[in-house]
């Protein structure tokens, strides 16, 4: 469900109609609707209400301080995989008490940030990142809380770019390999052995991966708890899948009776790390028609929006409903069209044979369930700005970041001592 609705044939916003955000803010923008935000946030923490959880939104899926302060609001904590998404979570508000630092290929910086806020847990990956935090700690005298992140080798069922659990893949540590890593954690000063960490993968649709995984996990703590590690946090990562075309997800109390029939009994307090199913679905990509574009036996629509934008067709070849912000008239015809940007590639392609109604430069679409992977992966590829992002409340909304302006973007570069004027050089020189 979400708050993207029409309103006599026109596409609303909660209140507000989207042409009007596209009057003060241009296209192509994003959109995100806080009521759906709070909504799904809601459902899935209340699913848990009956299991000691803490709900960690992942910000790799949307990191705009406006959802995550949102969703802090309603008690979020979140689940950070670099220095910079732990600095957005901090300065939205949410406490470090309430941040997972997760991730491979943390440096030992960014872990003494992280250790210096007071994060509640370090997800590890590695032998080396176990021991580079526990020399950090160790300076500082403190001990760091740790799970180490395990990899159960359960293929997830889902595109093989977002499956993370296999024995292929380049995350956590080999399960037959977990307790001689744990017993060596156990000696380390700096360290301090809280739980066990897996995830293994995203947008999955079905829940017999996660039993496995999960039933391989339980086994796993009570061997743990055999050899005498005080295993009372198990974080389970994310991953639930939401319907973009015709898929059947899992809901989250489906997803929840799971956890409860394979690690319930361990009495572990949960760690459970939803973005996609939060964010997903809470934003939209609004676009304008540039051209219609006949060929032989094709029809080009060509748009303002571009897979810098939105990236997941041209990576995952993921599928997003696409539709006209004003509705069509009941007896328009359908007929294929592929749905392309102007990026120079051919890859920058939106949707392809997509049944579309007749279309013409100026009219407005909407690309849905954009919420999730879509700003946040965006890019200035053939030196396109950043599009802005527009958050909604009821009948008002705002601009959560702003378009990017080709000033900025040019003053970004720096031209070497050789290739400037000489005047140019040598003021630099004077004023140094």
């Amino acid at each position: 469900m979400d708050h993207f609705n029409p309103r006599n044939g026109l596409l609303h916003a909660e209140d507000v109609a989207i042409p009007d955000i596209a009057a003060a803010v241009a296209t192509p923008f994003y959109c995100y609707s806080t009521a759906t935000l709070s909504r799904h946030f809601t459902v899935f923490r209340d699913a848990f209400s009956g299991q000691d959880a803490l709900i960690a939104y992942s910000l790799k899926a949307n990191s705009n301080q406006a959802v995550i302060a949102t969703l802090g609001a309603l008690g979020a904590g979140a689940d950070v995989v670099s220095e910079g998404e732990a600095r957005r979570a901090l300065a939205a508000g949410i406490p470090a008490e309430r941040i997972v630092y997760s991730g491979i290929g943390k440096t030992a910086p960014q872990m003494a940030f992280a250790l210096d806020a007071g994060v509640f847990q370090f997800n590890l990956e590695s032998e080396r990142e176990l021991a580079t935090l526990s020399e950090i700690a160790a300076s500082r005298a403190r001990r760091a809380p740790v799970a180490l992140r395990i990899n159960p080798d359960v293929d997830a069922r889902t595109h093989h770019k977002i499956a993370t659990g296999r024995k292929a893949d380049k995350f956590g540590i080999p399960i037959a390999r977990a307790r001689d890593l744990y017993a060596e954690a156990a000696g380390l000063v700096g360290i301090d052995v809280v739980g066990v960490d897996v995830h293994i993968g995203s947008q999955l649709t079905d829940l017999a991966p996660f039993r496995d995984a999960f039933a391989r996990v339980a086994t796993l703590v009570e061997a743990l708890r055999a050899d005498g590690h005080d295993i009372r946090r198990l974080d389970l990562g994310g991953g639930l899948g939401i319907r973009y075309r015709d898929e059947t997800a899992p809901t989250p109390d489906d997803y929840a009776r799971l956890i409860a029939d394979t690690v319930g009994a361990l009495g572990c307090r949960l760690v459970l790390e939803p973005g996609r199913v939060v964010a997903g679905n809470a934003g939209i990509l609004v676009t304008t028609v540039l051209d219609v574009k006949p060929a032989e036996n094709r029809r080009f629509v060509i748009v303002d929006a571009a897979m810098n934008d939105l990236v997941r067709p041209a990576m995952y070849d993921a599928w997003h409903a696409i539709e006209p912000v004003r509705a069509a008239p009941a007896d328009a015809p359908l007929e294929p069209a592929d749905l392309v940007g102007p990026v120079c590639e051919t890859g920058d392609t939106f949707a392809i044979d997509r049944p579309l109604p007749p279309l013409a430069p100026g009219d407005l679409l909407v690309i849905r369930t954009a919420g999730a992977y879509g700003a946040v992966m965006a890019s200035t590829y053939n030196s396109r700005l950043l599009v802005p992002e527009v958050m909604v409340k009821g009948d008002r909304f705002a601009v959560i970041r702003p378009r990017t302006d080709y000033d900025g973007l040019i003053a970004s570069d720096r031209l070497p001592d050789w290739l400037r004027p000489p005047e140019d050089t040598m003021l630099d020189r004077g004023a140094a």
